[in-house]
């Protein structure tokens, strides 16, 4: 039998008054891939921490001895954040460069255009990415692709143990695909993954044991092959609930339109959740910028927006990271709570703490720092910032980028709510399900609208057939 590649026994982390991880203990072998599923703020992001040597914990051992980052390194561990943290302002060359900086001083560049590379072919073939662009021009879905990348990529010890946080948030169905086929072709050759993901059927179908954390705590762990979906919803502590999209065709003015240089014109009605589905990075963000800028291009806000935004990449447009949560969720109604241009602050922490808990997001306190929070939690705020507003049309840019499935449903419950009432939705997703709770889907394909799909019509075939032909 093999040696583990690593274990951790009885770890305890906490951050004031908040526990954070309360006992843990995991063993990690070689040839296997460990799903890690839990709500957000469950502790997996604290763990993760841990097993990457970015945190000491307060009680418990990690591999047996002195842990860092140095250390993890050295036993072969990398991480792919769910926060990428490549840097903008340098090219994909350079970023390698930082990654392995055991790389020889002279002709570094040739020699790290080439790993890259040589991993970005290996796990996503026909990327169309070059080395030598600047990682702040890449669109999300790339610079995600480059991460992973430089996490499998090996230039002296190879990785044996990578570490993925939500790693297909970003990524399209075919991009996601080619990803889960890379890790389990790095299992069979005995490296290890911790697959971090709230997509269950990416768990359920890549993982050989899956380990379900809530409240701090490992609660279940076993076989993969042991858990259905719907078992491993009722572990994480939720019911599984169906929604599915409205049926009958709504009829009536439109609220917004835009035409197109190429494909079908777009437009959508009064209290109808419009999608925007295709391959990831064919215009579906820029439609929604689009959309925004045509309604709402003055930098000072109306007293009643006409569109408000749910940004997707929450890093680089979403979050204000040195504010704290309650400033972040409240930023975009504040013409609702001032009078005479001052902010009255008991309604707004009124209205900060009914979308708390309307949308659960868990914090002791909202005045602490929005970058306290879980990945999943600050993408809660950007949602109740949004919907806080007055605003009739709400544009959406992949929302639910690493969100856990119980909070997606309370979500999604909200968003048909609110459409009931009139509200509309344009709802971009790189997620194929959540275009099934759409009223209509429009297809995207290099930049053009190619195809509409209204009621029964819509489904992940057609969907899929409309991206790579062109015709629904």
């Amino acid at each position: 039998m093999q040696d583990p590649v690593l274990q951790v026994h009885d770890i305890a982390v906490r951050f004031g008054e908040v526990t954070a991880l309360d006992g843990v203990s995991l063993t990690i072998a070689p040839g296997e891939c460990i799903g890690l599923v839990g709500h957000n703020g469950a502790g997996k992001s604290t763990l993760i921490s841990v097993l990457n040597g970015s945190l000491t914990p307060q009680r418990g051992t990690v591999g047996g001895q002195p842990y860092d980052v140095a250390r993890a390194r050295a036993l072969g561990v990398r991480c792919v954040f769910q926060e990428l943290s490549l840097c903008p302002n340098l090219t994909i060359t350079e970023n390698t460069r930082i990654a392995h900086r055991d790389l020889p001083v002279l002709g570094w560049r040739k020699l790290a255009r080439r790993i890259v590379r040589d991993s970005l072919d290996a796990i996503f073939p026909g990327h169309g990415i070059d080395a030598r662009a600047q990682v702040g021009e890449l669109s999300i879905a790339q610079r995600q692709m480059v991460e992973i990348a430089m996490a499998f990529s090996s230039p002296a010890a190879p990785p044996r143990l990578v570490i993925l946080d939500e790693p297909t948030s970003s990524l399209d169905a075919g991009l996601a695909a080619q990803l889960l086929a890379h890790v389990k072709r790095f299992i069979a050759q005995d490296g290890a993954v911790i697959l971090v993901s709230h997509i269950l059927d990416e768990i359920l179908s890549t993982a050989t044991r899956i380990v379900v954390m809530k409240d701090a705590r490992i609660v279940a762990e076993r076989p993969a092959g042991e858990f259905t979906q719907a078992s491993l919803v009722q572990a994480m502590g939720s019911s599984a609930r169906e929604l599915t999209a409205r049926r009958a065709q709504i009829t009536g003015d439109d609220v917004l339109s835009l035409s197109l240089p190429h494909g079908l014109p777009f437009h959508a009605r009064k209290g109808e959740i419009v999608g925007l589905a295709g391959l990831g990075g064919h215009g579906q963000t820029r439609m929604l910028l689009a959309l925004h800028e045509a309604h709402a291009p003055q930098w000072w806000p109306a007293a009643t927006p006409a569109v408000t935004f749910v940004a997707g990449d929450r890093r680089l447009n979403g979050t204000f990271d040195l504010w704290s949560i309650l400033k972040n969720m409240t930023a975009a109604a504040l013409p609702d709570l001032a009078r005479y241009g001052l902010i009255r602050s008991g309604e707004e922490t009124a209205q900060a703490a009914t979308w708390k808990n309307r949308i659960a997001i868990r914090t002791p306190d909202l005045q602490n720092p929005i970058l306290s929070l879980s990945g999943g939690n600050q993408q809660k705020v950007l949602f109740a910032r949004a919907l806080a507003t007055r605003a009739p049309v709400v544009l959406m840019d992949d929302p639910m980028r690493g969100v856990d499935i119980g909070t997606k449903q309370e979500v999604y419950r909200i968003i048909r709510d609110e459409a009931d009432r009139g509200r509309t939705f344009v709802w971009y997703s790189t997620e194929m399900e959540e275009m099934g709770l759409c009223d209509r889907v429009y297809v995207f394909r290099e930049g053009a609208i190619v195809a509409e799909l209204v009621g029964d019509e819509i489904s992940e075939h057609a969907i899929l057939a409309a991206s790579f032909k062109g015709a629904a």
